[in-house]
C-alpha cells in the first residue's frame, strides 16, 4: 500500500460542495474507497462520476443528516458494500449569522438539527460498527468559532460548534484504544457555508470576512494528515486559519 489512505472505506456527510467535495476527491486521488451523502443527488452523481472517470471508486446515497434513518442508511450501505467502514466524515453543517435580538428560532433550530444532531446521528450510526471491528476514526468538522464566539452575529453557530469540540472530546475518552477521533476547526475557508446567511447586514460582514478565506482543499490536506497516520496515532484536533485571520 502506497499510504495509510489507499482502500479504506470513508463516509462524508455535506459531501456535495465545499469541504465535503474537495475532501471526497483528494481522498480519492490517495485511494479511498468513497461513499458520499448529501441533499443534492444532481452534485453528488457529478462528483462521483469526476471521481469514477479518474479511476477511483465512490458511490452516493441521498441523506440529509437531520434525518437518523437517512444516516444510518448511507453507513448501513457503505458497510454492505464494501464490508467495513473504516472513517466517517461528519461535515455537514451550515452558518446562517444573525444578531440574537432578531430571534431567529427556526434558523436556531436548523442549526442545532445539523451541526450538531447530524454529528450525533452520525455517531450513532458509526460507533457500533466501529467497536465490532475494534478500529475506526470519527473526524468531526468544528470551527474556530466552537473556540471563540464568532460575534457579532454568531452567537448560536458558535454555541453548536462548541457542542461539537466538547463531544468530540468527550468521545475520544469514552470509546477506548482502538477508535480515533479528530475534530478539524477551519477558519474562513472558501465554501457555501457563507451562503447560509439572509439577514442582511450581516451577510454583508461574512461576505467581507471571507475575502480572505482559503482554498477547501487546504481542509482536505489535514484531514488526509489525521487519516493517514498509523493506528495508534490521534491526532485529536487540527485548527486552520488563513494567515491574514488573527482570531
Amino acid at each position: 500500500m502506497k499510504n495509510n489512505i489507499e482502500n479504506k472505506v470513508i463516509v462524508i456527510t455535506g459531501a456535495s460542495s465545499g469541504l465535503g467535495e474537495a475532501t471526497a476527491k483528494h481522498l480519492a486521488e490517495k485511494g479511498a474507497i468513497l461513499v458520499l451523502g448529501a441533499r443534492r443527488t444532481d452534485k453528488l452523481e457529478q462528483i462521483v462520476k469526476d471521481i469514477t472517470s479518474k479511476g477511483g471508486t465512490a458511490t452516493f446515497l441521498k441523506t440529509d443528516v437531520i434525518n437518523k434513518a437517512q444516516v444510518q442508511a448511507l453507513v448501513d450501505m457503505a458497510v454492505n458494500t464494501y464490508g467495513k467502514i473504516d472513517v466517517l466524515i461528519n461535515n455537514a453543517g451550515i452558518m446562517p449569522i444573525a444578531p440574537m435580538s432578531e430571534v431567529r428560532t427556526d434558523e436556531w433550530d436548523n442549526m442545532i438539527d445539523i451541526n450538531i444532531k447530524g454529528v450525533l446521528y452520525g455517531i450513532a450510526a458509526a460507533l457500533p460498527i466501529f467497536q465490532k471491528q475494534e478500529s475506526g476514526h470519527f473526524i468531526n468538522l468544528g470551527s474556530v468559532a466552537g473556540i471563540k464566539v464568532f460575534s457579532p452575529g454568531g452567537t448560536v453557530y458558535s454555541g453548536t460548534k462548541y457542542a461539537v469540540r466538547a463531544i468530540s472530546d468527550g468521545l475520544r475518552h469514552e470509546i477506548g484504544r482502538n477508535i480515533r477521533t479528530t475534530i478539524i476547526e477551519p477558519g474562513a475557508v472558501d465554501s457555501e457555508l457563507k451562503l447560509s446567511t439572509n439577514h442582511q447586514e450581516s451577510s454583508a460582514g461574512v461576505n467581507e470576512f471571507y475575502k480572505m478565506a482559503i482554498p477547501a482543499a487546504s481542509i482536505a490536506r489535514a484531514i488526509a494528515f489525521a487519516i493517514e497516520q498509523p493506528a495508534d496515532v490521534d491526532i485529536n484536533e487540527i485548527v486552520i486559519r488563513p494567515t491574514a485571520q488573527d482570531f
